[in-house]
């Protein structure tokens, strides 16, 4: 398979790009990241672990459509059309809606949102034509519960679970699927210094593995939202 993922050099990414590498069939993963030198640095390290593994990467700023759009076009050329893609890139800014800085939203749904649309769009042809795909949403618990300090943030998350099911709706005669997953709190750099535990929290592979697996199940089946908390629930 061709698996392509963003926000790919670090922790839920990084985590997704490692569990597709480990599997025992071949498949050709593309990791996309805004920062050249640590995306480089995490294909480079899945090269070495898993050799027998094809890993390509490329640097793309996702906020930016006309980047995004040179990395549609780039796709078909070099490695073809993913059956796999998983759109995670995103971050979060704190904040409220009354007084966080201005150009806040418009940041948030740059990075959480139009990443995502833009991306999803320019693959979308070659999918439809192709008739087969599976497009994963790296959504939040903030894209179903407003929460004190989630701001635009959760504001963004709540577009990008509106914009994954409408297209899991669109694409339904096409064979073409689309999961949302809704993690709450997963151990990542973000958290360092919290004071939190990582035993309080889940792990970034928990994630990746539910990704992997739903991306397994059979042609007639589709897995379109999942919620995972940590187990004491959410922080």
């Amino acid at each position: 398979m061709i698996i392509l993922i963003t926000g790919a050099s670090r922790g839920i990414g990084f985590a997704i790009a490692e569990q597709f590498a480990a599997a025992s069939e071949p498949n050709l993963l593309v990791l996309v990241s805004k920062q050249a030198e640590p995306l480089a640095n995490a294909a480079d390290t899945l090269r070495s672990r898993y050799p027998a593994q094809t890993i390509v990467h490329y640097a793309c700023n996702l906020a930016d459509a006309q980047a995004v759009q040179a990395l549609g076009d780039w796709l078909p050329a070099h490695v073809g059309i993913p059956d796999v893609l998983v759109n995670n890139a995103g971050y979060f800014l704190p904040g409220s809606i009354h007084n966080e800085p201005a150009g806040t939203l418009e940041e948030m749904l740059q990075v959480n949102l139009l990443s995502a649309y833009h991306l999803t769009r320019a693959l979308l042809p070659g999918m439809m034509d192709r008739k087969s795909g599976h497009i994963f949403n790296m959504c939040s618990i903030a894209s179903l519960q407003a929460y004190s300090n989630g701001g635009s943030y959760s504001i963004s998350k709540f577009a990008l679970l509106g914009f994954g099911q409408n297209l899991r709706e669109e694409m339904k005669p096409f064979g073409i699927k689309v999961t949302n997953i809704m993690p709450g709190a997963v151990w990542t750099d973000s958290w360092a210094g919290s004071g939190v535990s990582p035993d309080r929290i889940m792990e970034a592979n928990d994630i990746a593995k539910l990704v992997v697996t739903a991306s397994q199940l059979s042609p007639q089946a589709c897995l379109e939202d999942l919620v995972i908390r940590p187990q004491l629930g959410d922080l």
